[in-house]
């Protein structure tokens, strides 16, 4: 990482965590609490939407991952979901990388058929990968989490081929008011609730609506992707603004 790369910039934040290192410390240490009922409650606090958002995702990357011999990476790829998804949509080989290995562990009973998924343990912030090697870079509901967007969007870019995109799905802030509201209440009421109590980590569950109301905005995010080098950007709203999807190519 250049200085320049690692000044100061917008994160998830975690309170008392005195810095970079101890907030991503403390963010694995959530995840590894959650993973038994992981994907129990993404689908059931979703409403089960979760799985369609994976799926525009992987179909939006349909030309890319249908090239010969085109390689993807998944970022934060938790229990493998959106890996299969793109497998489902024509991928030929795909890493999926997170830093928490209960989850990796999960991700690898469900791909255990797939012989070219290639799982490995690694900081998003600091990827075991050389520059330019994939065509495609994913993450979904992951990106923000990163103790560091910049330093995040700074690894994309440089793993990817000139040519390749990344693809960023993570909730987001309706801008519809009434949506907007409502979802504001399920948030902060509801949600933490049923996934304290289905998980058994209350401090997860209220971590969530936390990290999405600390996130960017999908404006700012297509700003920080322009300033990272990406070049086109382009993002849509989904299921009302609830969730958004961002694509942004490295220059050929």
């Amino acid at each position: 990482m250049t200085a320049e790369t690692r000044q100061p910039a917008r994160g998830t934040r975690i309170p008392d965590a005195a810095d970079e290192q101890e907030t991503a410390r403390r963010v694995r240490l959530l995840f590894e609490r959650v993973v038994p009922r992981y994907d129990l409650l993404n689908h059931l606090l979703s409403f089960q939407l979760d799985r369609w958002w994976r799926k525009r995702t992987a179909q939006r990357l349909r030309e890319t991952l249908r090239r010969p011999g085109a390689l993807a990476l998944d970022l934060c790829c938790g229990t493998g979901d959106l890996l299969r998804a793109l497998l489902a949509e024509g991928a030929s080989a795909v890493v999926g990388a997170d830093f928490c290995h209960p989850m990796l562990v999960a991700a690898r009973r469900k791909t255990a058929r797939h012989p070219s998924v290639r799982l490995v343990e690694a900081d998003a912030l600091q990827l075991p990968f050389p520059a330019g090697l994939f065509d495609a870079v994913t993450s979904a509901f992951g990106f923000r989490n990163l103790a560091n967007y910049r330093c995040g969007l700074a690894e994309m870019f440089r793993v990817l081929r000139p040519g390749g995109v990344a693809a960023i799905l993570e909730l987001s802030q309706p801008r519809h008011s009434l949506l907007a509201r409502l979802y504001g209440f399920y948030s902060r009421r509801i949600l933490p609730r049923v996934g304290g109590l289905v998980s058994g980590c209350a401090e997860a569950y209220a971590y969530l609506p936390q990290s999405v109301r600390n996130f960017l905005t999908a404006e700012q995010l297509a700003s920080e992707m322009a300033q990272a080098g990406f070049r086109p950007v382009d993002f849509e709203r989904l299921t009302g603004g609830i969730v958004a999807l961002h694509l942004g190519w490295k220059p050929a």
